[in-house]
């Protein structure tokens, strides 16, 4: 196995797939051999070919940032002789691509897997009344207003110990807001909570107001819209005379709702992944990125739906997406998302290009366009159908994007009210972080895996030892299949870490 590995000819670095020190000597494909400069961590970049003050430093055949310095062949390229190329807001200009029959589901590779076999694939989920499907048949608990969390919480535990084995759970998911929030903010908040009201993989929905909060349960009923009194139902705390005794009240008649529904075969293109990176390091677009858009692009052939988010990390990488957009209303749709979030930086006095954040560097990640390369591979092939707005429900089937921002909590729980069933969370530096729905936490390399077994749920570093790309997808499909009947359960499930953040962008009182 070799010690290193580039991923396009054009490449100026190689990836250390172990630290080097000074003086160790690596041989490159044509046979040449190179002597390091300086001690190389790995994961990190070693440049192969001389590259000038000024000039770009090509990974995965696109630039990835600036030289600061003459940097010789040998050398380790990071923060401190590389920076970023990015500058401000750009223009975006439309061309109509070349859509092949096939391709506007997919991007069609059609080497992994078959399409048709796929489709016909089935897993055992719930069918709701609306004609949605959900994998889990849980009860979820959403509070209002942030200062009745410990209310819902006492709530969620005492009733999962009392219908455990009836239903799936019973879940609380905390939050701040809810209250002295005004205009859009509140809106945004609205919106995010109630598109978790209606996610299917919660067979009833007990939501628990205050009283005299700004998001009171009438405004936030019109924001849930139409829904079944059988399904949903609401308690005012202030108006309860034991609150918590009203709410288990209420949770018995959610079981009793939840236990009309089975398990039953259902075609794997009702399922929606949503697709996260976290705690990235220098692997992670050469293993478990890449081995996500793969799983992405199989389940979009077969019928279904991926939606990919972390908007500041399709910076760099955009040009990407939009040469991907299904029409020119996409790509508008595309071109408005990226430069609104960029405009989001600018109005709060933030550069735009303000990342990676510290644990990627130290992953061996050194600019933004390097971590959006890597990142936007999750996205696969695929053409984009759609650009949804944050806190809202994914309606088309195909890749989506969401506008989110890349914190991993508010963007799982962004993903998860956008309806996606699990979400495939990879990681080079781990994390135990789960959102409402089941999350995939895959690793980019097997230290990881093997020393944090009780966080990661799939090994993509096996890439890099003794797994085709072509086994590794099978392996996650299966797997992804198992998990969405029921069979098996990620970590973040059997530990108890579901949690929620929203996104926060206004005054408060």
């Amino acid at each position: 196995m070799n010690s290193w590995v580039r991923l396009h000819e054009q490449d100026h670095v190689v990836i250390a797939l172990q630290p080097f020190a000074k003086g160790d000597m690596l041989t490159l494909e044509n046979g040449a051999e190179l002597v390091l400069q300086e001690e190389v961590p790995k994961g990190h970049k070693v440049l192969t070919k001389a590259v000038r003050t000024g000039e770009h430093v090509l990974k995965f055949g696109y630039s990835i940032g600036v030289a600061k310095e003459d940097i010789k062949p040998g050398s380790w390229v990071h923060t401190h002789n590389m920076g970023t190329g990015l500058k401000g807001v750009l223009d975006y200009k439309y061309e109509q691509i070349a859509i092949e029959q096939g391709d506007i589901a997919g991007g069609g590779s059609g080497k992994l897997g078959s399409a048709a076999q796929d489709a016909e694939r089935t897993f055992q989920g719930f069918v709701r009344e609306s004609g949605d499907v959900g994998i889990r048949n849980e009860i979820w608990i959403i509070n209002t207003v942030g200062c009745i969390n410990k209310t819902c919480e006492i709530v969620a535990r005492k009733a999962h110990a009392l219908y455990d084995g009836r239903v799936d759970g019973v879940y609380h998911f905390a939050h701040p807001f809810g209250c002295s929030q005004l205009g859009d903010d509140l809106v945004h908040t609205q919106k995010l909570l109630a598109s978790l009201v209606n996610h299917p993989n919660a067979a009833g929905v007990l939501v628990i107001g205050l009283g005299c909060e700004n998001n009171q349960i009438d405004a936030f009923k019109r924001a849930i819209g139409e829904h079944s009194p059988e399904r949903v139902k609401f308690l005012k705390s202030q108006e309860a005379e034991d609150e918590i005794e009203e709410a288990l009240e209420l949770v018995e008649q959610l079981v009793l709702y939840a236990e009309r529904f089975q398990r039953e075969p259902v075609p794997v293109s009702k399922l929606k992944l949503g697709l996260k990176c976290g705690g990235s390091d220098g692997l992670s677009g050469i293993t478990a990125n890449p081995l996500v858009g793969a799983v992405s692009d199989r389940l979009i052939e077969a019928g279904g739906t991926a939606i990919l988010t972390e908007v500041p990390e399709m910076f760099g990488a955009e040009k990407i997406l939009m040469g991907r957009a299904a029409d020119e209303q996409v790509f508008d749709k595309i071109v408005h998302l990226i430069n609104d979030f960029k405009q989001y930086f600018i109005k709060h006095d933030q550069e735009i290009y303000e990342n990676p954040s510290p644990g990627n560097k130290a992953g061996g990640i050194s600019t933004l366009e390097e971590k959006s390369l890597g990142c936007t591979q999750k996205g696969g092939h695929a053409i984009v159908q759609d650009v949804v707005p944050y806190g809202e429900r994914i309606t088309s089937s195909g890749l989506n994007l969401l506008e989110a921002p890349g914190n991993d909590l508010v963007s799982v729980t962004a993903l998860s009210a956008g309806g996606a069933h699990i979400v495939l969370f990879t990681t080079g530096r781990g994390t135990p972080f789960g959102g409402p729905v089941p999350t995939v936490k895959i690793a980019t390399n097997s230290e990881l895996a093997g020393r944090k077994k009780n966080w990661i749920d799939f090994n993509a570093g096996q890439l890099l030892e003794d797994k085709s790309m072509e086994m590794l997808t099978d392996e996650l499909w299966e797997q992804l299949i198992s998990l969405a009947s029921g069979e098996i359960q990620t970590n973040n499930e059997r530990n108890g870490f579901k949690e929620i953040a929203i996104f926060k962008d206004g005054v408060i009182l």
